[in-house]
């Protein structure tokens, strides 16, 4: 013998529907939401090689660009995510985050962007941040 209270149990399911069909117009609004980035432009992907030579750049880097350069990967395979799971991949963006985390927290503490670009740009030549102008 089961005892349940019926009403109680219409009710859950009811509110358990209203919520599903929420969870479908959240996801409807979000696949139609479009990148606001134009990606990497080849003036970009100059940058990030230039500094993949560098002194500064993070070995991590540096692997992976050799990789692209002798075809193992392309920059699309990176920027489209069809490369997400390579664990080169990932050890290379893992190696920037530090730098990320210091300019996060810099323009949480009110530092001007272009300041802070500015100070992780460096000079090329030496091994400067790969940090876009375009914040």
């Amino acid at each position: 013998m089961t005892f349940y209270d019926k009403a109680r149990l219409d009710e859950l399911v009811a509110d358990v529907d209203a919520k599903l069909v929420g969870v479908d117009l959240a996801a409807s609004e979000a696949s139609r939401v479009q990148s606001r980035s134009p990606g990497l432009s080849e003036r970009d992907l100059a940058a990030i090689e230039r500094h993949a030579e560098s002194a500064r750049a993070p070995r991590e880097l540096k692997e992976l660009v050799s990789r692209i350069k002798e075809g193992e990967l392309s920059w699309s395979d990176i920027t489209s995510g069809r490369a997400l799971d390579d664990e080169g991949v990932q050890a290379a963006m893992a190696a920037s985050l530090p730098d990320l985390a210091r300019a996060h927290q810099e323009l949480r503490e009110g530092q001007d962007p272009d300041s802070i670009i500015e100070a992780a740009r460096g000079d090329d030549e030496e091994g400067g941040s790969i940090m876009r102008r375009g914040w």
